[in-house]
Order: structure tokens, then sequence, then C-alpha cells
């Protein structure tokens, strides 16, 4: 069980206001806050123990050093990989999606090859395969969605063949908060000789992830969705395919032996982490990932299923509401929604007022947006920290907007 009132008083900036009203953060899935103690570890590092990483032999750097590898540790915990050199630290998704394309698969892919996605893409796991495809001769193939809105699979099942070389699929919408079938889609994945790539930026942060159980070969996600810093994330993969992937930045510390004209690297990780790393970075998301262990990933995710059907009904009681993928069977803590006749981004300045803080607009999923028929969305997003009482106080600001725009009232 997760005490929320303990919890929430964990957050600096849940005890704010918004436009002079308490604030309520529903934008997770944008970005999570941030604990204390991920604050207080970023905190402790430049004020105790900043120094840069292998370089130096005294003694902070040498701490520091092993605080950052005892978080590259963490993270294979954290997801159950085979070892720690199978995590890789990054910018975040966007950086190991491109990574994985242009340092694996550029070399792999080739003319009448596909490449499986999905409709629910973010542009992060959409465009890098555009790229690859235009470059490759590859085409790439969509997996629709069914009339409730989760991954169509009997269509999956068409789709992935003996021209499949690779399937890169989000594990939750960031739209729709659909969640897909990762293990049916990497056994379909298998069977034809094909790889998968999983954007986990929405999973990680809200589900208990297991690489092996669910057998993906790569997979990629961020810290600052799930309460750490903003420009660290992860790229995993299995060592087999590591050691076939080229590094994409040079320079520094990822460098074995260098000559004039020529350079050997390091072993994997290092060898793909290129100059000085966001070590602050590392350090918070060492400590976000601590604090979420100690609450426990299956305890956050059994409250935020509770929390986000207690949220569907209080929103479905509202007239002239189109929730997007309302009957979808498996859901993560994302819900998105209109108000017949208010434009999305009208509908967000007026809640903003009122102290709401959610997104509008198309969401970085240009394509779903046009799959859905409709040009923007208003999306709320939860995680562990928010509470009924939050989304009584949405259900109350979306009533006020809505008389706003009907009558000019608030």
């Amino acid at each position: 069980m997760i005490d929320v009132d303990t919890v929430k008083s964990d957050f600096p900036i849940l005890q704010t206001t918004m436009n002079e009203e308490p604030l309520v953060y529903l934008d997770n899935a944008a970005t999570t806050q941030k604990p204390q103690v991920v604050l207080e570890a970023i905190n402790q590092y430049y004020m105790q123990e900043n120094a840069n990483i292998y370089r130096g032999i005294y003694q902070i750097a040498e701490k520091t050093t092993e605080k950052f590898e005892t978080v590259r540790k963490q993270v294979s915990t954290f997801v159950n990989s085979a070892s720690e050199r199978e995590i890789i630290f990054t910018k975040g998704t966007t950086q190991a999606l491109n990574w994985i394309a242009q340092g694996y698969f550029l070399d792999k892919i080739h003319p009448g090859d596909e490449i499986v996605l999905s409709y629910l893409e973010h542009h992060s796991n959409l465009i890098p395969w555009q790229q690859l495809a235009q470059k490759t001769g590859a085409t790439l193939k969509f997996i629709p969605l069914n009339e409730d809105g989760d991954l169509d699979l009997m269509a999956a099942k068409e789709i992935i063949n003996s021209q499949t070389a690779l399937v890169a699929i989000t594990h939750v919408s960031n739209v729709l908060g659909v969640v897909t079938p990762i293990a049916e889609l990497s056994r379909l994945a298998h069977e034809n000789n094909a790889l998968i790539v999983v954007d986990g930026a929405q999973s990680v942060p809200h589900h208990q992830l297991d690489v092996r159980k669910l057998d993906i070969d790569f997979l990629a996600f961020s810290g600052h969705k799930m309460l750490a810093p903003t420009g660290i994330g992860v790229l995993y993969g299995k060592m087999e395919y590591l050691k076939e992937m080229r590094p994409i930045e040079f320079g520094g510390e990822m460098i074995s032996k260098v000559g004039l004209t020529e350079a050997t690297f390091k072993p994997i990780p290092w060898c793909f982490e290129a100059g000085t790393q966001h070590i602050a970075g590392v350090i918070g998301l060492g400590a976000a990932l601590t604090y979420l262990t100690n609450i426990g990933m299956d305890n956050i995710e059994t409250y935020e299923q509770e929390l986000t059907s207690y949220a569907l009904e209080k929103l479905s009681s509202i007239s002239g509401i189109e929730i997007y993928g309302e009957k979808a069977k498996h859901k993560s803590s994302i819900i998105s929604f209109n108000l017949t006749g208010i434009h999305a981004h009208d509908a967000a300045t007026v809640l903003d007022l009122q102290g709401i803080a959610l997104r509008a607009g198309h969401h970085c999923a240009q394509p779903l947006m046009k799959y859905l028929q409709i040009q923007a969305s208003l999306r709320v997003s939860f995680y562990f920290y928010n509470t009924k009482q939050d989304v009584d106080r949405l259900v109350t600001a979306l009533l006020k907007t809505k008389e706003y725009f009907e009558n000019g009232i608030i």
C-alpha cells in the first residue's frame, strides 16, 4: 500500500501554487516531479563530490566514479538485464533510439526489408526509423488499433512476417495509455528472425519491466519520467547485439589507445559513452531508483490502476466529453480527451488559471492524431503521488471551464 499523503510531502513543488491556486500536477507523461531525496543527492554531488569520472586518482574522483558505476548496476537490477554491461547511459529515450537505429540497424537493414511500427508511436520512435528506411530502402509497416483502442494483435500476426527485420514499438502509448503486448510481439518478431526494440519511456516508470522475461532485444527509457533529472536516459541491449553496434559519438574516455591516424575503443558499455557524462543526472537517477524500489513498483502499478479507474468514472460523467481509447482492455495511467466545442489549447488555458497542469496538443504523436481524426487533445497523466482529490479538482475545473465557454462565467 502507498501512503499518498506521506509520499506527496516528499515533493517540494507539490506544496506550491500555480496562478494562486494549489498546484494539481497532471502532466507526468511529459516529466515527473522530483522528491527531496533526489534533489539532495544531486546537491550533495555538486557541493561535496564534484569531480569527473574515470580520470582522477584522487579520493572524490574515485568515489564519484564508484557511485556512477553503482547506478549502472542499479539500472541493471531494475530492468533485470543479464549484466550491468548491457546498460548504456544516454541523454534520454530519443538519443537511445537514434543510437540503436544508426549504430546497429543501419548496417543490418537492406532494400526489401520491413520495419514494423504501430499507429501509437511517439515521434521519437517513428522519425529514427523513417530516416533509416529512407537511407536503406526498407519499408515501414504499421500495426493498427482495434475498435477498443488496443493494439490489434491479429493484424500484427499478419504484418510481422518473413520480410520483417525489426519491430519497434512503444510499450505504453503516451496519448492513449494503451499497454501493448510486448511478450507476444517479441515472440512474433523472433519467430520471424526479427529483433524487437521497445520504447519504454512510459512503461518503465510505472510497471515492473523485466527485459529477460519479455525477451526484449533493445530498450530505451528516460530518467526524467521516473523522478530523475532531465538529460539522463538508458539504452539497454542484449550483449550479443551490443557487440555488433557501432559507437555514434567519438572522443574522450571511450577510447583505449589513440594514434595520429587510428584509435581503439574501450569495452562495452564505455565505448558508447564518449566525453564527460551527465554525472549528476546518473547520481539523481540512482536516488530515484532507490526511492521507487522502496515504494515498490507493484504497489505503484496497483495504486495507479485504481486512480485511473476512478478518474475514468468521474470524467465519463461530464457531458460533452470524448475520451479516446476509453474501452481499451490494457491501459496505463494516461487519459486523453476533448470537450465538445472547446479546443484543447483553450481548455488548458482556463484549467491553468485554476491550478490544473495538464498537457494539450498533439503530444508528439501527429500520425496518431490523424488516425483518431482529431487535431489535438487534453491529456492527464498520473503518477503515484497524485490523489483522488486531484481528480476531483480536475473534474470541478473542467465543469467550470465548460461553464466559462458556454456562459462566460468561471
